[in-house]
This record gives C-alpha cells, sequence and structure tokens, in this order.
C-alpha cells in the first residue's frame, strides 16, 4: 500500500490541567494513513477543548462530565449509550474538526488554506464571495477520519456512537456566521465582500448542550444494524435512524440516578459538589444549582466559611515592576452534604 499504510499511534499529549481539577483523554489511538500523522497534535488539541467544553457547561449539573466518562468508544469498558455519552462524542468531534478548520484557515498545514471555492460567485443581494472562508470541509473530513475510526464496536452502541460523532460536526457548519466588508466609494457600502467564519467554541458548547437536552430515545431494530465498522464510511449511521433526526443528538438507555454512588456505573453522586447560592454574576439555572445537586438529591447544603487571599492595590514602580499587597476576605461557600450544619473551613483559598 507504500505510503498509505494504516497504523496507530497514541497522542501522549491529550493531558491538561485546569484550575481546580485535572482531566485526560487517555488511549486516543488514531487510525488512518500515514501522512495524515501531520495532524495528530491538532486532533488531540481539539479533543481537549472538546471535554473542556464539556466540563464547563455541566459543571453545575448532577453529572459534571467525569473523568471515567471521557472515552470516545465501545470497545473497552465504557458501554453505556445514555444521552451524557451522546454529547461527550458530539463535542469531542466538533472540538477535532473546529481545530483542524482554525489551524488549516491560518496556514499551519501545508496542503490546506483558506477555501475560495466560491470566491467571484454571488452571494445575494448586494454581495458576492470572497476573502478567506474557514474551511470546514478539510476539517470535517479529518476529524472524520481520526475520530470514527476509533469506534471498533459493531452493535446499536458503535452506531449511535458514530451518529452522534456526525451530529457533532454538523454543528460546527451549523452556527457559522457570514461576516462583511463594505467596498464602494466614500464608504458607500454598494458591494460587500462576504466570507464565513467558524463561531465561538463557548457558542459551539450553547448549542450542543441545547442539543443535549432535547435529544432523541431511539428504540433499536438490530435487525437495522448492518456488520462492519469503518471510519471510510462503508455504511452511514443515519441510515439506521430518521433521516429528520441527522443533525440531533440521539441516545438509547435512560441515565442512571446521577445523585447516589454507584461506583459499579462509575457515578460519583453529589455529595460533596460546591454549588451557588445568590451568586453575583451567576445565572438562574446556576443559582438553583444547590437546589438541583443537595436538596433534590436528599441532602443538606452547607455553608462553609473560607478565608481567600487575592492580590490588591497593585502598583507600578519604575522601572519595571508591578507590587500587590495581600489582601484577605472571607468567603461563604456551599456543599452538598449528608449531615447539615455551618463550619468554618479554616482553609485558605487563593483568588
Amino acid at each position: 500500500m507504500g505510503d498509505l499504510f494504516m497504523l496507530r499511534v497514541a497522542v501522549g499529549i491529550c493531558y491538561a490541567t485546569f484550575s481546580a481539577s485535572a482531566w485526560s483523554v487517555n488511549n486516543f489511538l488514531i487510525t488512518g494513513p500515514k501522512a495524515y500523522l501531520t495532524y495528530t497534535t491538532s486532533v488531540a488539541l481539539g479533543a481537549q477543548s472538546g471535554i473542556e467544553e464539556c466540563k464547563f457547561q455541566f459543571a453545575w449539573e448532577r453529572w459534571n462530565c467525569p473523568e471515567n466518562a471521557l472515552q470516545l468508544s465501545t470497545h473497552n469498558r465504557l458501554r453505556s449509550a445514555t444521552r451524557e455519552t451522546s454529547f461527550i462524542h458530539a463535542i469531542s468531534s466538533a472540538g477535532v474538526m473546529y481545530t483542524i478548520t482554525k489551524n488549516c484557515s491560518m496556514g499551519d498545514f501545508e496542503n490546506c488554506g483558506c477555501d475560495e471555492s466560491k470566491n467571484g460567485k454571488t452571494g445575494g443581494p448586494g454581495w458576492i464571495w470572497g476573502g478567506c472562508s474557514d474551511n470546514v470541509e478539510f476539517g470535517e473530513r479529518i476529524s472524520k477520519l481520526f475520530v470514527d475510526s476509533l469506534e471498533k464496536g459493531k452493535d446499536a452502541r458503535a452506531l449511535m456512537n458514530l451518529h452522534n460523532n456526525r451530529a457533532g460536526r454538523l454543528a460546527v457548519r451549523a452556527i457559522m456566521r457570514r461576516t462583511c466588508k463594505c467596498h464602494g466609494i466614500s464608504g458607500s457600502c454598494s458591494i460587500q465582500t462576504c466570507w464565513l467564519q467558524l463561531a465561538d467554541f463557548r457558542e459551539m458548547g450553547d448549542y450542543l448542550k441545547a442539543k443535549y437536552d432535547r435529544a432523541l430515545k431511539i428504540e433499536m431494530d438490530k435487525r437495522q444494524l448492518r456488520a462492519g465498522n469503518s471510519a471510510e464510511g462503508r455504511w452511514a449511521p443515519a441510515e439506521a435512524f430518521l433521516p429528520s433526526a441527522e443533525a440531533e443528538l440521539i441516545f438509547l438507555e435512560e441515565s442512571p440516578d446521577y445523585c447516589t454512588r454507584n461506583s459499579s456505573l462509575g457515578v460519583s453522586g453529589t455529595e460533596g459538589r460546591e454549588c451557588l447560592q445568590n451568586g453575583r454574576n451567576a445565572s438562574r439555572w446556576e443559582q438553583r444549582s444547590c437546589g438541583r445537586l443537595c436538596t433534590e438529591c436528599g441532602l443538606q447544603v452547607e455553608e462553609r466559611r473560607t478565608e481567600a487571599i487575592s492580590s490588591c492595590n497593585c502598583k507600578f514602580q519604575w522601572c519595571c515592576t508591578v507590587r500587590c499587597d495581600q489582601c484577605r476576605r472571607v468567603v461563604n461557600r456551599y456543599y452538598c452534604s449528608s449531615s447539615p450544619g455551618r463550619a468554618w473551613s479554616g482553609r485558605k483559598a487563593s483568588a
């Protein structure tokens, strides 16, 4: 097969640490032609951005995108087919496509650049295509090659995973925005040149979170499944589901009770989780997190007073340093507890 022989490489950079917790994407095995090794770093970083966004979107939910859920195939331990699994696949696939597309448009890859296929064509009244459109065709192709090839199963769960991978890629396209530049005498804007750009990835997370909230449960007929499973697309996941659902997240089984710890299912429960009460910049959904995580799960809300240390009264000194004081203040934090009570924690937190 010459240079296009198939191989596997383990990407060892899928580790990142964020403020209060660390997460990792382990065993991120990539199958593809040798030439595509060029993209492995971007693929890994894209998967990281997807999981980081998952943690943000579910920070105040009973299920909060834990590390033990971050596996993108069914060939090992993870066999669940819940709506949470559907989100992990969609946001990870979208993250890979998004990062590859961005890097492509920035000229990071020798064989890829802006999508200029429409340039010069009329797009609508008063505007034409031009500029540097983000090359989502390329990003989608590479994301499909790498992410879909992780799926080694041949059952309904594998089919569901591939469907949700595709739904994530479709989401990237769905929220692209048109950006235009005016042309004309004295800024008259008689004609505009427009191109398509990727939206902010936070918008992607919000979009897929809304898809998660209205995900469709599918009753799978095993006779619809075909033998075989390939990243090359020998069969299309959408064929087993409603054609109108190709862009929707789907799941096959109900989620477990995330309130209560269940080691066999990898559920940590909500005891010990922090929640918000009347946060200054918190959304209404976040402000209700104590009820959702604690009270509705049969737990009490425990208030803990914590001493926070932060830099303050900063002054610039010639030349060239900034000196700050260390200010201390007491903050109230709230946690889900099986026993009620108020407690002075005696702990210090850096802000």
